[in-house]
């Protein structure tokens, strides 16, 4: 499929057709990259988008604990004063 680049204001652009929007579920805000010589136009991805499914599978694989709970306390105020909620 061929378009053509158009004037839009002091930018230019391409018109997308509806069809290929469809097809690729686009609309609103996308993210534009070269890669190879090559424009590609990707849906934008919320911030922390998938970290729910990425805490689970953590737990499943018990990847989830502290890193440092056997590690000494070395001040009386972590032993005295600090309490976990």
């Amino acid at each position: 499929m061929k378009t053509n680049i158009v004037k839009i204001g002091n930018s230019q652009g391409i018109r997308i057709p509806k069809l290929l929007l469809r097809q690729l579920k686009l609309q609103g805000q996308v993210q534009l990259s070269v890669r190879q010589n090559q424009l590609v136009i990707q849906r934008s991805q919320r911030p922390r988008q998938d970290w729910d499914e990425q805490f689970k599978k953590m737990a499943e694989r018990r990847d989830d604990r502290l890193l440092d709970e056997d590690a000494i306390s070395l001040t009386r105020w972590d032993a005295d004063e600090w309490h976990w909620q």
